[in-house]
């Protein structure tokens, strides 16, 4: 699930703001050797990677990222080895672009705390981060996106002190390449 997950995230558009730019590798999966799974996966869509210090250090990627915040807008991801999900939500909120952030994981728990402590404006679990987009979340066609907590300037009314996160969860693993070739389709309702 995570190979096909990550490879469209990085690879469906990687210039766009939504692509992956960065792989967060629990320290168990990379134990466990499952991660070379998802490394060999970007290997053969051409995906390069770079390394993180502990990445780097426990020999997963050669060549050591020039930092951990950058948006490369290529086929190129930094990667990098926590020790648990705090470490990880920690990483994300202190490099990350606080665009969008995705978590695959089989346990509902841990997503559901990922969801709720990861501070981006689109937070997805088990499904691309290329998802994030005004035209996929029903909105019409997208005029701009903001990372920020306050967007408006001038003078702002309520509506302009409003910010939103959106959430996505899946329960397979959701990519934007099946709904683009019309393998699968959107839908849309109100939550409340």
């Amino acid at each position: 699930k995570a190979e096909k997950i990550v490879v469209d995230a990085k690879t469906n558009y990687p210039a766009a703001c939504n692509a992956a730019e960065t792989l967060l590798l629990d320290e168990s999966v990379v134990q466990s050797g499952e991660h070379q799974r998802i490394l060999d996966a970007l290997s053969r869509a051409g995906v390069k990677m770079l390394g993180g210090p502990r990445a780097v250090r426990e020999g997963i990627v050669a060549e050591e990222a020039e930092t951990m915040h950058m948006e490369y807008g290529e086929n190129t991801i930094a990667v990098e080895i926590v020790s648990d999900l705090g470490e990880a939500i920690e990483h994300i909120n202190q490099y990350g672009s606080h665009h969008t952030d995705c978590i695959v994981a089989e346990d509902a728990a841990v997503a559901k705390v990922f969801l709720n402590q990861v501070d981006s404006a689109c937070v997805f679990h088990n499904a691309s981060t290329r998802f994030s987009d005004g035209y996929r979340f029903g909105l019409g066609a997208e005029v701009g996106i903001s990372t920020g907590r306050i967007h408006s300037r001038g003078p702002v009314g309520v509506e302009g002190l409003l910010s939103e996160k959106w959430i996505l969860e899946s329960s397979s693993e959701d990519i934007v390449g099946d709904f683009q070739s019309g393998k699968k389709t959107f839908t849309h309702r109100a939550l409340s």
